[in-house]
């Protein structure tokens, strides 16, 4: 990749690390981390792939301060959420909210691979900067949601979170197609989840292929390109004060 801050975060999946024990399983996660903190202005933790082996295992864990999606790009498995297992497919899209427990098992042949991105909430953020929140109590746990977006095409988080994630959005190019993403109140992550193509911004130009991933900074516009058929998964994230909460 060539160019500016407008295109961020560009990456492939070749050369993830190995990590032993993730979320105390035995076995390994393959994992890469795109983008995190430094990188971008939402109050985003990180943009991240991971995959796991045949029989594979993506420790239980509880969530005690972020939100986060899990979506799986390739592979079939379980998602264990609270104790309850659920069977995921490529397209499959979990959305865990502050409280929830949540693991990935891998039950198929191959690997078993998805996107990972991981989001401050409001009350989090307010500790984090020492702030006291306005809300009385507890807010109340909400529960996890699955979809299936490779058929629903546009999920927006509205009622499940109140971070800067606020939709996720499948979008196809057929072979020398284009569309220009971009959004003055948001950054957006992007993954190419199959097909070959490129992104082209102000003084800037990268590559795209199968896993492929790039941010885009909010108020910049890119042109996507399709030299075959391409297909996009698109997360908004909004800016501070860019767009309303969602409740």
């Amino acid at each position: 990749m060539t160019g500016t801050p407008s295109i961020t975060g560009y990456g492939t999946t070749a050369g993830a690390a190995t990590v032993f024990g993730v979320h105390g399983a035995a076995g390994v996660t393959h994992w890469k981390c795109f983008a995190g903190r430094r990188q971008l202005a939402s109050p985003t933790e990180a943009v991240e792939w991971a995959s796991i082996p045949p029989h594979g295992l993506s420790g239980e864990h509880r969530h005690t301060r972020t939100e986060e999606i899990y979506l799986i790009l390739r592979g079939e498995g379980e998602f264990l959420y609270n104790g309850t297992p659920h069977p995921v497919r490529p397209g499959s899209l979990a959305l865990t909210a502050v409280g929830n427990i949540h693991g990935l098992r891998n039950t198929g042949g191959t690997h078993l691979d998805w996107w990972v991105i991981e989001t401050i909430p409001p009350t989090t953020e307010a500790v984090l900067r020492g702030r006291t929140t306005t809300t009385p109590g507890v807010t109340p746990m909400r529960p996890p949601v699955l979809h299936d977006l490779f058929k629903e095409r546009t999920v927006s988080t509205d009622g499940v979170f109140t971070g800067p994630l606020r939709r996720i959005d499948v979008i196809d190019l057929e072979a020398a197609e284009h569309r220009t993403l971009g959004r003055p109140d948001a950054e957006l992550a992007v993954f190419v989840h199959e097909g070959e193509g490129s992104a082209l911004a102000e003084g800037a130009s990268a590559n795209l292929n199968a896993n492929t991933c790039l941010t885009l900074g909010a108020g910049t516009t890119t042109r996507f390109e399709a030299g075959t058929r391409l297909r996009l998964l698109v997360v908004t994230l909004a800016l501070p004060g860019g767009s309303e909460p969602q409740q």
